[in-house]
């Protein structure tokens, strides 16, 4: 009842937040309507009829207030009232406005001959300055002088002929505000006429006055001209002694000025071009000309000005507007965001010293996001898409800089760490803009333990200088802070109190929740195992030994082969160690479905590679034990066969969590008869092991004759019995086929080889087991009928 009055406020919370947004709008949207009445009376002169009055309905706030009261009819009949519809405006006269047809000839004439003739204009006045410079007509001053005059003289005239011929006035001033931007560069970069300061500051006064003109005019073609065009004007007129910073300072302060339109205006056109022709004329600059020795820290510069002037350029319409956030809106950030880190990163990488300094370069690129973000979000700017996309820009640096900066286990360590932190946020602050950007981290995080683990305990396994102390080594932390994280995701995946945002996408659920606790196992799992292989390989290749024979080279090298069978058996015992702790686990606090049959079906795995593997194993090292091969130089000592009875002590642990698994109401299975034929199996195969083991001791050689077919002679007694006693069909089945499968034995490769004492021995306990389960098959064949 807690939980479920619990889950009701927390919905209760969300539906009252959605109600004041939807107030909120609904307030703008008449706040708008009424603003396009009011123009639309203006123009055709109508009054508008007056809102039809709309019968009062219950509000959201009343309706919680009535759930959280305890009135159950509020609970019970109430229906989420519908939006109110505002009625539609509809004049009292209605006028049709008139049709305008298209006319080419006033396009032509009143439009796009004054913009050719401008350019012309322009084009004509360059290709004259260029004529007078190289045939020395007159001198550098004078040209300079008569540039500014015809600059001066077309804004005169622009000017002049705004109040009448508005269109055709900015056309004349964004060419007059061309000619002075390439007069002024020319002044300075060609001639050196000016110094730096009076350059810089005309240059300042021209961008002013362009930016002022074209919001008086609110035509975006004296932006284009005056400032967009001015870019190509050192490109056609350059003989190439133009100075680069100069370029890149006079660059600088056109975009400057594109700046301070956007955020009044955001002509996209001009913002585009703009964008297009800046970065093309720096790639373009940085791929033919660019030197480190000489241009290392003006690229740089530069390229952090350009960067950020257009970051803001974007940014500015979009916060002062809060327009929405688009397609075309997120290629321009990402363009301007990867070319910016893009170039820096090779410069950066092309310097001797600098390099070393990538990775801070990468964290600067994701502070200057993540600052901004930090600004959208405290002073509530924008639409929350730009936030989340802005955030997730200084996200995706971060982790590119990781492993950028740092090699190996610091990578996994700051990916994970992010990883959680992001999940974290999505789940607890119900946004699933995070929660979406830790699912790639995870599986980042996930493959690049993995590169870990190969690294870092490979090299301790092949190469001696580098060995590592088990469990006390950064491989093993590493791996304790990642299962550390993937434990801490699993509990919040887990908890009720905080939903998924994206319940809704069932099938990105089924994934999410196979997948972290999935993860959280695997890495538990192979964290230990990888210490216990490592740990051996180091004592193998301590156990080096050379040993010089006369007369002989190069000399024999030898290695403790035994201590590869130890490791083999101690990982399966931990094998069967962690999987029967896991079974307990599932079976006593989690019960989940999922989990129990992955865990079942390695329970399985492990008991099969128990018997078809570890047994062989095992008889090696009794083997080994028993010969005292290179006992000299290695003890070959009890554990050799002591390790037997460890490991089987953990296989029948195995086999009794697995019996207690099949036996589970959640798993809504019934796998008795496959468990007692396989717990039967294991039994007999283990029993047949140990005969083995124990005659090889005694030094008998006739173990896998007279005795094994004894021991299962009686086993299969045994079955029959069980099977009459318990009433299982199955083990009764199992019992006569073991007994044909050793009377086969028997007849075709038992008596061939023993004595004849030894037959008549085997013969006669067999057949006294044959009468016997006759016997037992009389007896109760009233209970073996029912």
């Amino acid at each position: 009842m807690t939980e479920n009055q619990a889950r009701m406020n927390q919905l209760l919370e969300k539906l009252e937040a959605l109600s004041n947004r939807q107030e909120m709008f609904l307030k703008e949207i008449n706040e708008l309507r009424g603003e396009i009445s009011n123009l639309k009376a203006s123009e055709v002169q109508e009054v508008l009829p007056e809102q039809p009055e709309v019968e009062p309905v219950k509000t959201v706030q009343e309706i919680i207030a009535e759930i959280r009261g305890g009135n159950d009819t509020a609970i019970k009949q109430t229906v989420p009232p519908k939006v109110m519809e505002t009625p539609k405006y509809s004049s009292v006269q209605t006028q049709k406005p008139p049709k305008v047809s298209f006319n080419l000839e006033k396009f032509i004439g009143e439009n796009l001959i004054n913009k050719i003739g401008i350019a012309i204009t322009v084009i004509g006045v360059a290709i004259g300055a260029k004529y007078s410079i190289d045939h020395q007509l007159i001198s550098p001053l004078t040209r300079i002088l008569l540039g500014y005059l015809m600059g001066f003289g077309l804004l005169g005239v622009g000017l002049k002929l705004k109040k009448n011929y508005e269109s055709y006035s900015a056309v004349l001033v964004s060419g007059a505000m061309a000619i002075m931007y390439f007069i002024t560069y020319f002044a300075y970069s060609f001639y050196q006429l000016m110094p730096q300061a009076m350059v810089f500051a005309l240059m300042v006064i021209i961008t002013v006055f362009t930016v002022v003109a074209a919001l008086k005019y609110n035509r975006q073609v004296i932006a284009h001209i005056g400032l967009v065009g001015a870019y190509a004007v050192p490109f056609l007129l350059s003989d190439g002694s133009g100075n680069v910073k100069i370029l890149y300072s006079y660059m600088a302060i056109i975009n400057i000025g594109i700046l301070v339109i956007s955020f009044i205006k955001y002509w996209k056109s001009l913002y585009y071009a703009s964008f297009l022709l800046t970065w093309l004329i720096y790639f373009s600059w940085y791929n033919l000309n660019y030197r480190a020795d000489d241009h290392f820290g003006l690229a740089l510069t530069f390229l952090t000005i350009f960067f950020l002037l257009f970051y803001a350029t974007f940014l500015a319409y979009k916060l002062r507007k809060n327009e929405k956030f688009g397609t075309e809106d997120i290629f321009l950030l990402l363009a301007n965001s990867f070319i910016f880190y893009g170039i820096g990163y090779s410069i950066l990488d092309n310097h001797e010293i600098w390099k070393q300094f990538i990775g801070i370069y990468t964290i600067g690129n994701a502070l200057i996001h993540l600052i901004v973000c930090a600004i959208i979000y405290r002073k509530k700017l924008a639409d929350r898409n730009l936030f989340y996309f802005v955030l997730g820009l200084g996200l995706v640096f971060i982790t590119i800089a990781i492993p950028v900066q740092l090699d190996g286990n610091w990578v996994t360590l700051l990916w994970i760490g992010e990883t959680a932190l992001l999940f974290w946020i999505g789940r607890t602050k119900n946004n699933p803009a995070y929660e979406i950007l830790s699912y790639p981290l995870m599986l980042l995080s996930f493959l690049s333990i993995q590169q870990d683990w190969a690294t870092g305990y490979q090299n301790s396994t092949y190469i001696q200088s580098s060995e590592i102390t088990p469990l006390l080594n950064i491989n093993f932390l590493t791996s304790m802070l990642f299962i550390a994280a993937f434990w801490f995701m699993t509990v919040l995946n887990q908890d009720r109190n905080y939903t998924s945002p994206l319940f809704a996408r069932k099938r990105l659920m089924k994934i999410v929740s196979f997948s972290i606790p999935a993860i959280f196992l695997y890495a538990l799992y192979f964290s230990f195992r990888m210490e216990i292989n490592s740990w051996f390989h180091q004592l193998y290749s301590h156990s080096e030994i050379v040993i010089n024979k006369e007369g002989q080279n190069p000399p024999d090298f030898y290695y403790n082969s035994d201590l590869l069978k130890f490791k083999t058996i101690c990982i399966s015992i931990y094998s069967m160690l962690f999987f029967s702790l896991l079974s307990m686990v599932n079976i006593k606090k989690i019960r989940n479905q999922q989990l129990g049959f992955i865990n079942l079906s390695l329970n399985m795995m492990v008991i099969g590679v128990f018997l078809i593997q570890d047994l062989f194993i095992l008889s090696q090292l009794r083997e080994s034990y028993l010969t005292q091969e290179l006992s000299q130089y290695y003890q070959r000592g009890i554990l050799n066969i002591g390790i037997r009875y460890i490991s089987l002590t953990f296989f029948a642990l195995t086999l009794v969590t697995t019996y207690k698994y099949i036996r589970q109401e959640f798993l809504k299975i019934n796998y008795e008869r496959n468990f007692d034929l396989l717990l039967h199996l294991s039994a007999l195969w283990v029993l047949s092991a140990e005969l083995i083991n124990w005659m090889n001791i005694a030094g008998s050689d006739q173990s896998y004759k007279l005795g094994l077919s004894i021991l299962w002679g009686v086993y299969a007694l045994f079955l029959i019995s069980v099977g009459i006693w318990k009433k299982k069909k199955h083990l009764r089945i199992a019992a006569i086929v073991l007994f044909a499968v050793t009377l086969t034995k028997l007849f075709t490769y038992d008596i061939s080889h023993l004595d004849t004492i030894s037959k008549t021995i085997v013969l006669v306990i067999l057949g006294i087991l044959l009468l016997t389960i006759s016997f037992l098959y009389n007896k109760y064949k009233h209970i073996i009928s029912d």
